[in-house]
Protein backbone atom coordinates (compact mmCIF):
# COMPACT_ATOMS: atom_id res chain seq x y z
CA UNK A 1 0.00 0.00 0.00
CA UNK A 2 1.62 3.53 -1.11
CA UNK A 3 0.17 6.05 1.01
CA UNK A 4 0.70 10.02 0.49
CA UNK A 5 2.06 11.94 3.00
CA UNK A 6 -0.69 14.44 3.18
CA UNK A 7 -3.07 11.26 3.79
CA UNK A 8 -1.56 10.25 6.83
CA UNK A 9 -0.10 13.79 9.08
CA UNK A 10 -2.66 15.83 7.91
CA UNK A 11 -6.11 14.83 7.77
CA UNK A 12 -7.11 15.92 11.46
CA UNK A 13 -6.73 19.61 10.14
CA UNK A 14 -7.92 19.32 7.10
CA UNK A 15 -10.78 17.32 7.60
CA UNK A 16 -11.11 16.20 4.18
CA UNK A 17 -10.35 12.58 4.38
CA UNK A 18 -13.96 11.52 4.04
CA UNK A 19 -14.15 13.19 0.82
CA UNK A 20 -11.23 11.05 -0.84
CA UNK A 21 -13.15 8.85 -3.41
CA UNK A 22 -13.23 6.16 -5.08
CA UNK A 23 -12.62 2.29 -4.51
CA UNK A 24 -9.95 1.18 -3.57
CA UNK A 25 -8.03 -2.34 -2.57
CA UNK A 26 -10.16 -2.00 0.47
CA UNK A 27 -13.04 -2.17 -0.96
CA UNK A 28 -16.41 0.21 -0.98
CA UNK A 29 -15.85 2.95 1.63
CA UNK A 30 -17.64 2.36 5.17
CA UNK A 31 -19.93 4.84 6.18
CA UNK A 32 -18.61 7.80 7.47
CA UNK A 33 -19.31 8.34 11.39
CA UNK A 34 -18.50 12.50 11.10
CA UNK A 35 -15.13 13.81 13.46
CA UNK A 36 -18.13 14.82 16.29
CA UNK A 37 -19.89 12.03 16.16
CA UNK A 38 -19.98 9.96 18.96
CA UNK A 39 -18.44 6.38 18.19
CA UNK A 40 -19.67 3.43 20.30
CA UNK A 41 -17.65 0.14 20.19
CA UNK A 42 -17.29 -3.06 22.16
CA UNK A 43 -15.08 -5.09 23.86
CA UNK A 44 -15.20 -9.18 23.06
CA UNK A 45 -12.52 -10.95 25.46
CA UNK A 46 -12.14 -8.86 29.05
CA UNK A 47 -8.52 -10.50 29.91
CA UNK A 48 -5.81 -9.57 29.57
CA UNK A 49 -5.94 -7.15 26.54
CA UNK A 50 -9.29 -6.81 26.88
CA UNK A 51 -8.48 -4.85 29.76
CA UNK A 52 -6.01 -2.52 27.86
CA UNK A 53 -8.78 -2.34 24.84
CA UNK A 54 -11.18 -0.85 27.41
CA UNK A 55 -8.77 1.59 28.80
CA UNK A 56 -7.46 2.45 25.07
CA UNK A 57 -11.35 3.47 24.04
CA UNK A 58 -12.35 5.15 27.34
CA UNK A 59 -9.30 7.42 26.80
CA UNK A 60 -10.38 8.68 23.49
CA UNK A 61 -12.72 11.72 23.10
CA UNK A 62 -16.15 11.15 22.28
CA UNK A 63 -15.70 7.39 22.33
CA UNK A 64 -18.50 5.41 24.20
CA UNK A 65 -18.13 1.74 25.48
CA UNK A 66 -21.54 0.35 24.72
CA UNK A 67 -20.71 -3.61 24.65
CA UNK A 68 -18.50 -5.66 26.96
CA UNK A 69 -18.39 -9.25 26.02
CA UNK A 70 -17.02 -12.59 27.67
CA UNK A 71 -18.60 -15.74 28.17
CA UNK A 72 -17.14 -16.01 31.76
CA UNK A 73 -19.90 -14.41 33.97
CA UNK A 74 -17.38 -13.92 36.83
CA UNK A 75 -15.30 -12.25 34.12
CA UNK A 76 -18.19 -9.92 32.83
CA UNK A 77 -19.07 -8.27 36.48
CA UNK A 78 -15.53 -8.05 37.56
CA UNK A 79 -15.43 -5.85 34.16
CA UNK A 80 -18.63 -3.88 35.04
CA UNK A 81 -17.39 -2.79 38.33
CA UNK A 82 -13.95 -1.95 37.51
CA UNK A 83 -15.47 0.38 34.54
CA UNK A 84 -17.97 1.84 37.45
CA UNK A 85 -14.88 2.71 39.99
CA UNK A 86 -12.15 3.41 37.40
CA UNK A 87 -14.61 5.15 35.14
CA UNK A 88 -17.18 6.53 37.17
CA UNK A 89 -18.46 9.36 34.39
CA UNK A 90 -18.62 6.84 31.40
CA UNK A 91 -22.03 5.05 30.63
CA UNK A 92 -22.43 1.67 31.87
CA UNK A 93 -22.21 -0.78 28.91
CA UNK A 94 -24.49 -3.60 28.24
CA UNK A 95 -22.93 -6.89 29.22
CA UNK A 96 -23.37 -10.40 27.06
CA UNK A 97 -21.79 -13.82 26.92
CA UNK A 98 -22.47 -13.52 23.05
CA UNK A 99 -20.90 -11.62 20.95
CA UNK A 100 -23.90 -12.28 18.51
CA UNK A 101 -26.27 -10.30 20.93
CA UNK A 102 -23.77 -7.10 20.66
CA UNK A 103 -23.41 -7.47 16.50
CA UNK A 104 -27.54 -6.54 16.12
CA UNK A 105 -27.65 -3.57 18.12
CA UNK A 106 -27.31 -1.09 14.96
CA UNK A 107 -26.39 1.99 17.22
CA UNK A 108 -23.01 0.00 17.64
CA UNK A 109 -20.15 1.43 15.31
CA UNK A 110 -16.92 -1.18 15.44
CA UNK A 111 -16.28 -4.17 17.51
CA UNK A 112 -13.01 -4.91 19.26
CA UNK A 113 -11.32 -8.22 20.19
CA UNK A 114 -9.40 -9.69 22.58
CA UNK A 115 -10.62 -13.26 22.73
CA UNK A 116 -8.57 -16.30 22.43
CA UNK A 117 -6.93 -17.00 18.64
CA UNK A 118 -9.55 -19.24 17.83
CA UNK A 119 -12.41 -16.57 17.89
CA UNK A 120 -10.68 -13.80 16.17
CA UNK A 121 -11.25 -14.30 12.60
CA UNK A 122 -14.93 -15.61 12.90
CA UNK A 123 -15.36 -12.24 14.64
CA UNK A 124 -14.19 -10.00 12.38
CA UNK A 125 -16.07 -11.56 9.46
CA UNK A 126 -19.34 -11.90 11.71
CA UNK A 127 -18.51 -7.83 12.76
CA UNK A 128 -17.93 -7.14 8.80
CA UNK A 129 -21.35 -8.81 7.98
CA UNK A 130 -22.86 -6.45 10.15
CA UNK A 131 -21.69 -3.63 8.79
CA UNK A 132 -19.49 -3.17 11.78
CA UNK A 133 -15.81 -1.45 12.01
CA UNK A 134 -13.08 -3.99 14.47
CA UNK A 135 -10.07 -3.66 16.40
CA UNK A 136 -8.91 -7.05 16.29
CA UNK A 137 -5.52 -8.27 18.63
CA UNK A 138 -2.72 -10.45 16.63
CA UNK A 139 -2.86 -12.79 15.47
CA UNK A 140 -6.04 -11.39 12.94
CA UNK A 141 -6.22 -15.40 11.92
CA UNK A 142 -5.84 -18.66 13.99
CA UNK A 143 -5.01 -20.15 10.23
CA UNK A 144 -4.14 -19.28 6.92
CA UNK A 145 -8.06 -19.80 5.11
CA UNK A 146 -9.64 -17.69 8.26
CA UNK A 147 -7.32 -14.88 7.26
CA UNK A 148 -8.13 -14.91 3.34
CA UNK A 149 -11.79 -14.92 4.13
CA UNK A 150 -11.39 -11.71 6.52
CA UNK A 151 -9.70 -10.37 3.80
CA UNK A 152 -12.34 -10.84 1.70
CA UNK A 153 -15.01 -9.88 4.13
CA UNK A 154 -13.40 -6.40 4.31
CA UNK A 155 -12.61 -6.05 0.81
CA UNK A 156 -16.77 -6.61 0.28
CA UNK A 157 -18.22 -4.57 3.31
CA UNK A 158 -15.71 -1.81 3.51
CA UNK A 159 -14.95 -1.58 7.02
CA UNK A 160 -12.09 -0.68 8.58
CA UNK A 161 -10.06 -3.89 10.15
CA UNK A 162 -7.10 -2.95 12.49
CA UNK A 163 -4.82 -5.37 13.75
CA UNK A 164 -3.41 -5.31 17.12
CA UNK A 165 0.29 -4.90 16.08
CA UNK A 166 1.22 -1.59 17.70
CA UNK A 167 4.32 -1.15 15.90
CA UNK A 168 2.88 0.22 12.86
CA UNK A 169 1.45 2.93 14.41
CA UNK A 170 5.70 4.38 15.32
CA UNK A 171 6.14 7.06 12.87
CA UNK A 172 10.20 5.84 13.88
CA UNK A 173 9.93 2.18 12.60
CA UNK A 174 7.69 3.43 9.57
CA UNK A 175 10.37 5.87 8.81
CA UNK A 176 13.53 3.05 9.51
CA UNK A 177 11.24 0.83 6.63
CA UNK A 178 10.82 3.20 4.34
CA UNK A 179 14.50 3.99 4.64
CA UNK A 180 14.99 0.50 3.73
CA UNK A 181 12.69 0.00 0.93
CA UNK A 182 14.45 3.29 -0.73
CA UNK A 183 17.89 1.22 -0.11
CA UNK A 184 19.79 3.78 2.43
CA UNK A 185 21.81 1.00 3.76
CA UNK A 186 21.79 -1.63 0.61
CA UNK A 187 19.91 -4.17 -0.46
CA UNK A 188 17.95 -6.10 2.53
CA UNK A 189 18.88 -9.65 2.87
CA UNK A 190 17.60 -11.07 5.77
CA UNK A 191 14.85 -9.66 8.38
CA UNK A 192 15.26 -11.33 11.71
CA UNK A 193 12.74 -11.26 14.52
CA UNK A 194 13.56 -12.79 18.15
CA UNK A 195 10.28 -13.56 20.74
CA UNK A 196 12.47 -14.53 23.28
CA UNK A 197 10.78 -13.86 27.02
CA UNK A 198 11.03 -16.43 29.64
CA UNK A 199 7.60 -18.26 30.50
CA UNK A 200 7.46 -21.09 32.41
CA UNK A 201 5.82 -25.15 32.44
CA UNK A 202 2.20 -24.61 32.75
CA UNK A 203 1.99 -28.28 34.13
CA UNK A 204 -0.72 -31.16 33.53
CA UNK A 205 -4.66 -30.46 34.05
CA UNK A 206 -6.91 -33.42 34.06
CA UNK A 207 -10.15 -33.29 32.00
CA UNK A 208 -13.36 -32.09 34.31
CA UNK A 209 -16.67 -30.39 33.82
CA UNK A 210 -15.59 -26.50 33.02
CA UNK A 211 -16.66 -23.86 35.81
CA UNK A 212 -20.59 -23.13 36.36
CA UNK A 213 -19.68 -19.45 35.42
CA UNK A 214 -18.20 -20.47 31.81
CA UNK A 215 -20.30 -20.73 28.71
CA UNK A 216 -18.23 -23.44 27.53
CA UNK A 217 -20.09 -23.53 24.27
CA UNK A 218 -19.57 -20.08 23.42
CA UNK A 219 -15.83 -20.24 24.91
CA UNK A 220 -15.19 -22.96 22.48
CA UNK A 221 -16.69 -21.31 19.42
CA UNK A 222 -15.55 -22.74 16.20
CA UNK A 223 -12.30 -24.89 18.21
CA UNK A 224 -12.99 -28.63 18.31
CA UNK A 225 -12.56 -29.17 21.65
CA UNK A 226 -14.34 -31.93 23.26
CA UNK A 227 -13.25 -31.71 26.90
CA UNK A 228 -12.44 -28.88 29.22
CA UNK A 229 -9.74 -28.49 31.27
CA UNK A 230 -8.24 -25.51 33.88
CA UNK A 231 -4.94 -25.05 31.71
CA UNK A 232 -7.46 -23.67 29.16
CA UNK A 233 -8.56 -21.06 31.39
CA UNK A 234 -7.71 -18.06 30.47
CA UNK A 235 -4.32 -17.79 29.00
CA UNK A 236 -2.64 -21.37 28.20
CA UNK A 237 -4.92 -21.81 25.33
CA UNK A 238 -2.26 -20.05 23.98
CA UNK A 239 -0.05 -23.65 23.80
CA UNK A 240 -2.42 -25.51 22.07
CA UNK A 241 -3.16 -25.87 18.66
CA UNK A 242 -6.73 -25.76 18.49
CA UNK A 243 -7.13 -22.48 20.28
CA UNK A 244 -3.32 -21.19 19.81
CA UNK A 245 -0.60 -20.51 17.53
CA UNK A 246 2.32 -20.81 20.56
CA UNK A 247 4.64 -17.73 21.39
CA UNK A 248 5.59 -17.34 17.34
CA UNK A 249 2.20 -16.01 16.24
CA UNK A 250 1.82 -14.61 19.88
CA UNK A 251 4.11 -11.75 21.33
CA UNK A 252 5.84 -13.19 18.21
CA UNK A 253 3.53 -11.82 15.56
CA UNK A 254 4.21 -7.94 16.52
CA UNK A 255 7.83 -9.18 15.70
CA UNK A 256 6.91 -11.45 12.47
CA UNK A 257 4.68 -8.17 11.38
CA UNK A 258 8.06 -5.76 11.59
CA UNK A 259 10.20 -8.40 9.82
CA UNK A 260 7.57 -8.68 6.76
CA UNK A 261 7.14 -5.32 6.84
CA UNK A 262 10.71 -4.53 5.97
CA UNK A 263 10.43 -7.08 2.94
CA UNK A 264 10.26 -5.33 -0.47
CA UNK A 265 6.88 -3.67 -0.57
CA UNK A 266 5.89 -5.95 -3.32
CA UNK A 267 6.23 -9.24 -1.71
CA UNK A 268 3.36 -10.51 -0.36
CA UNK A 269 3.70 -14.22 1.07
CA UNK A 270 6.65 -16.49 1.47
CA UNK A 271 7.58 -19.41 -1.12
CA UNK A 272 9.75 -21.85 1.05
CA UNK A 273 10.04 -22.01 4.75
CA UNK A 274 10.94 -24.53 7.47
CA UNK A 275 11.07 -24.59 10.98
CA UNK A 276 12.99 -26.39 13.90
CA UNK A 277 12.78 -26.72 17.54
CA UNK A 278 10.62 -28.26 20.60
CA UNK A 279 9.36 -28.38 23.72
CA UNK A 280 11.91 -28.76 25.91
CA UNK A 281 12.48 -28.88 29.91
CA UNK A 282 8.58 -28.63 31.18
CA UNK A 283 7.43 -31.42 30.94
CA UNK A 284 3.97 -30.28 31.14
CA UNK A 285 0.77 -31.20 28.97
CA UNK A 286 1.56 -27.64 26.41
CA UNK A 287 2.09 -28.62 22.27
CA UNK A 288 3.52 -25.81 20.81
CA UNK A 289 7.24 -24.95 20.91
CA UNK A 290 9.10 -23.35 23.31
CA UNK A 291 12.10 -22.96 21.40
CA UNK A 292 12.45 -21.94 17.57
CA UNK A 293 14.68 -20.99 14.90
CA UNK A 294 12.62 -20.95 11.52
CA UNK A 295 13.15 -19.30 7.81
CA UNK A 296 11.30 -17.92 5.23
CA UNK A 297 12.36 -17.12 1.78
CA UNK A 298 10.24 -14.87 -0.77
CA UNK A 299 10.33 -14.87 -4.51
CA UNK A 300 12.93 -12.01 -4.53
CA UNK A 301 15.07 -14.09 -2.31
CA UNK A 302 14.99 -12.14 0.89
CA UNK A 303 14.40 -14.09 3.74
CA UNK A 304 12.50 -13.26 7.23
CA UNK A 305 14.12 -15.49 9.98
CA UNK A 306 12.62 -15.89 13.28
CA UNK A 307 13.90 -17.30 16.57
CA UNK A 308 11.43 -18.36 19.67
CA UNK A 309 13.00 -18.76 22.82
CA UNK A 310 10.91 -19.46 25.94
CA UNK A 311 12.73 -21.32 28.62
CA UNK A 312 14.26 -19.55 31.22
CA UNK A 313 18.27 -20.10 32.75
CA UNK A 314 20.77 -18.15 34.73
CA UNK A 315 21.82 -15.62 32.20
CA UNK A 316 18.91 -15.57 30.06
CA UNK A 317 18.98 -12.70 27.51
CA UNK A 318 15.53 -11.14 26.94
CA UNK A 319 15.23 -10.58 22.96
CA UNK A 320 12.00 -9.07 21.76
CA UNK A 321 13.34 -6.95 18.84
CA UNK A 322 14.14 -6.70 14.99
CA UNK A 323 17.18 -7.26 13.44
CA UNK A 324 18.15 -6.81 9.82
CA UNK A 325 20.90 -7.87 7.68
CA UNK A 326 22.39 -6.74 4.35
CA UNK A 327 23.54 -7.94 0.95
CA UNK A 328 26.78 -6.29 1.61
CA UNK A 329 27.41 -7.63 5.23
CA UNK A 330 25.69 -4.45 7.18
CA UNK A 331 23.18 -4.86 9.70
CA UNK A 332 21.10 -3.16 11.83
CA UNK A 333 21.07 -4.16 15.56
CA UNK A 334 19.34 -2.61 18.47
CA UNK A 335 19.51 0.99 17.06
CA UNK A 336 23.18 1.11 15.36
CA UNK A 337 24.08 0.77 12.01
CA UNK A 338 27.44 -1.51 11.44
CA UNK A 339 28.84 -1.08 8.15
CA UNK A 340 30.53 -4.24 6.72
CA UNK A 341 34.24 -4.07 9.01
CA UNK A 342 32.75 -1.78 11.62
CA UNK A 343 32.32 -2.95 15.25
CA UNK A 344 31.39 0.11 16.92
CA UNK A 345 28.42 1.38 14.86
CA UNK A 346 26.45 4.49 14.21
CA UNK A 347 22.67 5.20 15.82
CA UNK A 348 20.31 4.82 13.26
CA UNK A 349 19.00 8.62 12.44
CA UNK A 350 15.83 8.68 9.82
CA UNK A 351 12.90 10.72 9.35
CA UNK A 352 9.52 9.82 10.92
CA UNK A 353 7.64 8.13 8.53
CA UNK A 354 3.98 7.71 7.50
CA UNK A 355 1.90 6.57 9.69
CA UNK A 356 -1.89 7.58 11.01
CA UNK A 357 -0.98 9.78 14.08
CA UNK A 358 -2.12 9.67 17.74
CA UNK A 359 -1.33 5.79 18.30
CA UNK A 360 -2.80 2.90 17.88
CA UNK A 361 -6.21 3.57 19.57
CA UNK A 362 -6.45 7.03 18.18
CA UNK A 363 -5.52 5.73 14.58
CA UNK A 364 -8.09 3.11 14.28
CA UNK A 365 -10.57 6.18 15.94
CA UNK A 366 -9.67 7.98 12.78
CA UNK A 367 -9.71 5.60 10.88
CA UNK A 368 -13.81 4.69 11.72
CA UNK A 369 -15.11 8.42 11.70
CA UNK A 370 -13.00 9.19 8.12
CA UNK A 371 -14.89 5.69 7.02
CA UNK A 372 -11.31 5.02 5.39
CA UNK A 373 -9.47 1.52 5.77
CA UNK A 374 -6.25 2.52 4.73
CA UNK A 375 -6.18 4.59 7.56
CA UNK A 376 -5.67 2.24 9.93
CA UNK A 377 -2.13 1.32 11.16
CA UNK A 378 -1.78 -2.05 10.32
CA UNK A 379 -4.59 -3.04 8.08
CA UNK A 380 -6.24 -6.27 6.71
CA UNK A 381 -3.48 -6.78 4.05
CA UNK A 382 -0.50 -6.22 6.55
CA UNK A 383 -2.62 -8.50 9.43
CA UNK A 384 -2.78 -11.20 6.46
CA UNK A 385 0.40 -11.57 5.44
CA UNK A 386 2.12 -10.93 8.63
CA UNK A 387 -0.14 -14.03 10.51
CA UNK A 388 0.39 -16.06 7.37
CA UNK A 389 4.21 -15.76 7.59
CA UNK A 390 4.07 -17.26 10.89
CA UNK A 391 1.29 -20.42 10.40
CA UNK A 392 3.42 -21.35 7.75
CA UNK A 393 6.36 -21.90 10.00
CA UNK A 394 4.32 -23.37 12.88
CA UNK A 395 2.58 -25.84 10.31
CA UNK A 396 6.46 -26.49 9.14
CA UNK A 397 7.13 -27.51 12.83
CA UNK A 398 3.68 -29.34 12.73
CA UNK A 399 4.80 -31.38 10.48
CA UNK A 400 8.59 -32.14 11.68
CA UNK A 401 9.79 -35.67 12.11
CA UNK A 402 12.25 -36.14 15.60
CA UNK A 403 15.89 -36.19 15.52
CA UNK A 404 18.77 -35.59 18.19
CA UNK A 405 19.50 -32.70 19.80
CA UNK A 406 22.82 -31.84 18.25
CA UNK A 407 24.19 -29.36 15.74
CA UNK A 408 23.85 -32.06 12.91
CA UNK A 409 19.65 -31.27 12.97
CA UNK A 410 19.90 -28.33 11.51
CA UNK A 411 18.99 -28.89 7.87
CA UNK A 412 19.39 -25.26 5.91
CA UNK A 413 21.21 -26.72 2.27
CA UNK A 414 23.64 -24.12 1.58
CA UNK A 415 22.19 -21.61 3.68
CA UNK A 416 25.34 -20.67 5.37
CA UNK A 417 23.37 -17.63 7.19
CA UNK A 418 20.48 -20.00 8.47
CA UNK A 419 22.97 -22.42 9.68
CA UNK A 420 24.99 -19.71 11.62
CA UNK A 421 21.95 -18.59 13.17
CA UNK A 422 20.79 -21.46 14.82
CA UNK A 423 23.79 -22.54 15.99
CA UNK A 424 23.80 -19.80 18.14
CA UNK A 425 20.33 -20.84 19.40
CA UNK A 426 22.00 -24.14 19.99
CA UNK A 427 24.29 -23.35 21.54
CA UNK A 428 21.98 -21.07 24.30
CA UNK A 429 19.91 -24.70 24.71
CA UNK A 430 22.77 -26.62 25.05
CA UNK A 431 25.37 -24.67 27.05
CA UNK A 432 23.30 -22.15 28.89
CA UNK A 433 19.86 -24.38 29.32
CA UNK A 434 22.19 -26.88 29.95
CA UNK A 435 20.14 -29.77 27.74
CA UNK A 436 22.28 -33.12 27.11
CA UNK A 437 21.74 -34.69 23.93
CA UNK A 438 20.87 -37.85 25.63
CA UNK A 439 17.38 -37.54 25.71
CA UNK A 440 16.73 -34.78 24.16
CA UNK A 441 14.78 -34.51 20.82
CA UNK A 442 14.51 -31.47 18.32
CA UNK A 443 11.62 -31.48 15.59
CA UNK A 444 12.86 -30.72 12.44
CA UNK A 445 10.04 -29.75 9.84
CA UNK A 446 10.33 -30.15 6.11
CA UNK A 447 10.86 -27.17 3.40
CA UNK A 448 7.37 -26.91 2.67
CA UNK A 449 6.87 -24.82 -0.44
CA UNK A 450 4.08 -22.48 -1.02
CA UNK A 451 1.91 -20.56 -4.37
CA UNK A 452 1.78 -16.13 -3.09
CA UNK A 453 -1.37 -16.32 -5.69
CA UNK A 454 -3.21 -19.63 -4.74
CA UNK A 455 -2.05 -19.27 -0.73
CA UNK A 456 -1.73 -22.80 -1.43
CA UNK A 457 1.02 -25.56 -1.01
CA UNK A 458 2.72 -26.80 -4.10
CA UNK A 459 5.97 -29.69 -4.26
CA UNK A 460 6.48 -32.58 -2.36
CA UNK A 461 4.57 -31.77 0.82
CA UNK A 462 1.86 -30.26 -0.67
CA UNK A 463 -0.96 -32.99 0.60
CA UNK A 464 -0.08 -32.89 4.19
CA UNK A 465 0.59 -29.16 4.72
CA UNK A 466 -2.41 -27.83 2.60
CA UNK A 467 -4.43 -29.92 5.35
CA UNK A 468 -3.28 -27.52 7.72
CA UNK A 469 -4.47 -24.39 5.95
CA UNK A 470 -7.59 -24.25 7.85
CA UNK A 471 -8.95 -25.83 10.52
CA UNK A 472 -12.33 -27.36 10.97
CA UNK A 473 -15.29 -25.79 12.84
CA UNK A 474 -17.83 -26.71 15.32
CA UNK A 475 -21.54 -26.80 13.93
CA UNK A 476 -22.91 -23.40 14.03
CA UNK A 477 -19.66 -21.47 13.95
CA UNK A 478 -18.28 -22.25 10.94
CA UNK A 479 -16.26 -19.60 9.19
CA UNK A 480 -17.74 -19.22 5.70
CA UNK A 481 -16.02 -19.94 2.83
CA UNK A 482 -13.98 -16.75 0.94
CA UNK A 483 -16.26 -16.61 -2.06
CA UNK A 484 -19.48 -16.55 -0.26
CA UNK A 485 -18.60 -14.18 3.14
Amino acid sequence: MKMGRITRRSFVAAGSVAALAGSTQFGVRAQVRGANERLRIGVAGLNGRGKSHIEGWLSQDNVELAWVIDPDEKVLGRTLELIQQKYPQAARPKATADVRRALEDKTLDAISVATPNHWHSLITIWAAQAGKHVYVEKPMSHDVMEGRVCVEAQRKYGVVIQHGTQRRSDARLAGLHQAIHAGKFGKLKIAYGYCCKPRGSIGGKSPSDPPTHLDWNLWRGPAIVDLYHDNYVHYNWHWFWKTGNGDLNNQGTHQLDVARWAIDPDQTHPVRVMAIGGRFAWNDQGETPNTMFAVAEYPNGQMVFFNVRNVNYDGYQRQVENEYYFEDGGRIVRGKYYAPGDKEGVDVDVPPGNVTPGGNWASFVAACRAGDPSLANGNVHDAHYACVLGHLMNNSYRLGERVPFNLRAGRFGDNADAAEHFQRLHAIMADGVGLPEDGNFYTVGPWLEFDPQTERHVGEHAQAANRLLQDPHRRGFEVPDPRKV
